[in-house]
C-alpha cells in the first residue's frame, strides 16, 4: 500500500509539474484583466501545495522558478537581469540574487501555501474558504517575495532601467504590487477554489489530497 501512495504521489507531482511547464510555455499562462495581464503559472504551484503538502509545493514553485529563468535568458527583457543569473550585470553575487529571484522566490509560494492550507484546515476552516484564502496567499507571496526581493537586491539596476530616482522605486515596487498582485490574487482565489474543489469533488487524487478528509 505504501509503495502504491507513493507511486501516486509521484506520478500526481509530475503531472502537476508539467502544467506548470505548459502553463510557463505557453500564452495559457497568461489571462487578460481588465489594466494587465496576471500570471497563471503559479497556480497549480498552489493546487500541488494544498493536494500534497508543502515539500511537492516547493517542487513545483522550483519548476516554475527554473521556467521562468530560462524564458528572462532566452528571451530577455528590461528586468531579467534580476530574474537570469546569466544576465547578472554585477558578476557572482548579481547572479545568486538572481537565482533567488527566479527560483527561491518561487519556491516559497509553495512552502507559504502548503504551511498555510493545513494552519485554516486546522482551525477547522470551511474547504471553500481555506481555499480561496490559500489561493490569495499564495498568489500575494509571489508578488510579494519577488518584488521585495527586487527592491532589496535590485534597487539600483531597476532605478537605471525604469529610468528614475532611487527615491522612486519604493512607490514603483508597490504600485506593481497594488495593480498586478492584488489582481493576480484575485484570481487565483477564485481560480484555486474551482479547480481544486472540482478535482477533490471528481475523486480523482483524493487519496493523495493534503485536504481531504
Amino acid at each position: 500500500m505504501k509503495k502504491m501512495k507513493d507511486t501516486r504521489y509521484m506520478v500526481t507531482l509530475a503531472m502537476m509539474a508539467a502544467i506548470v511547464v505548459l502553463l510557463a510555455n505557453t500564452p495559457l499562462g497568461m489571462i487578460q484583466l481588465p489594466v494587465i495581464k496576471a500570471t497563471t503559472v503559479h497556480i497549480p504551484v498552489i493546487i500541488g501545495s494544498i493536494l500534497l503538502g508543502p515539500g511537492a509545493g516547493a517542487i513545483l514553485g522550483g519548476v516554475f522558478g527554473l521556467c521562468s529563468m530560462v524564458s528572462n535568458t532566452q528571451a530577455p527583457t528590461l528586468l531579467s537581469f534580476a530574474f537570469s543569473p546569466f544576465l547578472s550585470t554585477t558578476g557572482l553575487i548579481g547572479a545568486l540574487k538572481a537565482l533567488w529571484v527566479s527560483v527561491g522566490c518561487r519556491v516559497m509560494i509553495g512552502v507559504v501555501s502548503g504551511w498555510a492550507h493545513i494552519f485554516l484546515k486546522n482551525l477547522k476552516v470551511p474547504m471553500a474558504v481555506r481555499l480561496a484564502v490559500t489561493g490569495f496567499v499564495g498568489s500575494m507571496t509571489n508578488t510579494i517575495f519577488v518584488m521585495g526581493s527586487i527592491y532589496l537586491l535590485f534597487a539600483q539596476q531597476y532605478a537605471e532601467v525604469k529610468n528614475v530616482g532611487m527615491e522612486a522605486v519604493f512607490g514603483l515596487v508597490m504600485a506593481t504590487v497594488a495593480t498586478s498582485g492584488v489582481p493576480e490574487a484575485i484570481a487565483a482565489a477564485i481560480l484555486v477554489t474551482v479547480i481544486t474543489a472540482g478535482v477533490l469533488k471528481s475523486g480523482v487524487l483524493r487519496q493523495n489530497a493534503a485536504i481531504a478528509g
